[in-house]
């Protein structure tokens, strides 16, 4: 079974904005529709869950049933109180689906809106052959380290530094694994799920990402990706 997350949030404070993220218009489409969308132009998936909110979720709902109507692909589920707690609410449902053994789970930040296809398919290749797998691209700015008080302490190697993207999939066995094999104190400081692979010594599949492939976080980038739109 390979199944899709998405991932959709509460309200954003970067962004100023009193309704949700995934519901804000970016060419006359909802934020989470056009995530949503490209993950079902690909015919790998078996189900595309797309997270919420507990407040939210009559409102993901019927968002979907408007744009994707009668689609049995779709799943709306709550989301957990962390982005990890989120990925296990999602590999609970798969679970509930009698998924086989080391089914793969895609996850994917809904406000990067403008992943392609391709993307994903090579996401889920990757973590099919090696176990996890995220798309990345290369830092190219000069990278500042500070654990005093705003003071320079440490400028990494350029070289060696990557901005994580998502789509990020991994075998879901493994994930459970690992997370059942972690302390509470390992637990809160984790983010996502590349980070619980790398901490318990799996390897991780790092592949080219795009540059355009970047997440809606403040409003630059809602006007960043209106123009792209109108080219």
């Amino acid at each position: 079974m390979i199944c899709a997350a998405i991932l959709a949030g509460g309200i954003g404070s970067r962004l100023k904005q009193e309704k949700p993220k995934q519901f804000i218009n970016i060419n006359h489409k909802p934020i989470l529709v056009h995530s949503v969308g490209t993950f079902l132009n690909v015919n790998e998936f078996d189900k595309i869950i797309v997270s919420s909110p507990k407040e939210f979720i009559g409102m993901t709902k019927d968002l979907m049933d408007k744009y994707f109507p009668q689609n049995d692909k779709i799943v709306v589920i709550e989301g957990g109180s962390t982005r990890n707690g989120t990925i296990l609410n999602s590999i609970q449902y798969m679970k509930s689906q009698n998924c086989e053994k080391d089914s793969i789970l895609v996850t994917h930040d809904a406000s990067r809106i403008f992943v392609s296809e391709k993307l994903i398919e090579e996401s889920i290749e990757n973590a099919l052959e090696v176990g996890a797998a995220s798309a990345v691209i290369p830092a190219t700015d000069v990278i500042f380290e500070s654990k005093k008080e705003g003071l320079l302490t440490d400028i990494p190697l350029r070289k060696y530094l990557f901005h994580a993207q998502t789509p990020q999939s991994f075998n879901i066995d493994k994930f459970l694994e690992i997370y059942g094999d972690l302390s509470e104190e390992e637990i809160a400081i984790l983010d996502e799920a590349m980070v619980l692979f790398n901490l318990r010594g799996f390897n991780v599949k790092l592949f080219q990402g795009d540059q355009g492939n970047f997440k809606i976080t403040r409003p630059f980038d809602i006007t960043l990706a209106e123009s792209i739109f109108k080219k």
